[in-house]
């Protein structure tokens, strides 16, 4: 019998990514796609391990999903991340037509609700603050560890 996972299970998930993230020396945020109420993506940022500006959390499990279920869309699935994502991640969820986005921590400076939820699909639920504390807080300790 298959237990229904809460949001918060999902973004601890997240968070394990984004904990990797961490101790490769990467902005620590992570990501995972669950679908019919599992996981079948997972990533972390590697911009710099890959050299590559766009190795975003998002991104990385947005083609990881996309290659599990063979489909450019994803309406049926949620992308669970540990941070608001950028505009360019915001794009691409618009592209995959992700049917839902959940975030932790907000972004003031970078994340894409500083221009507006239309930068996502018009069928694109949205949710945030799940574990904010937890997210901002490995953000911070990140920030403070390469600062000193």
């Amino acid at each position: 019998m298959l237990h229904f996972r809460g949001d918060e299970y999902f973004m601890q998930e997240a968070l394990k990514e984004a904990q990797l993230a961490f101790e490769e020396g990467e902005i620590p945020v992570g990501a995972v796609i669950a679908c019919e109420n599992r996981i079948i993506a997972r990533g972390h940022n590697t911009t710099e391990k890959l050299l590559d500006v766009t190795a975003h959390a998002e991104i990385l499990s947005i083609t990881a999903a996309s290659n599990y279920l063979n489909s450019k869309y994803l309406p049926d699935c949620t992308l669970y991340v540990t941070l608001e994502p950028c505009n360019m991640c915001a794009g691409a969820i618009f592209w995959a037509q992700m049917g839902r986005l959940v975030y932790g921590a907000g972004d003031e400076k970078r994340g894409f609700m500083r221009i507006g939820k239309e930068l996502l699909h018009p069928k694109t639920t949205l949710e945030y603050g799940v574990l904010h504390e937890e997210c901002s807080q490995l953000l911070k300790e990140f920030f403070q560890k390469i600062r000193s």
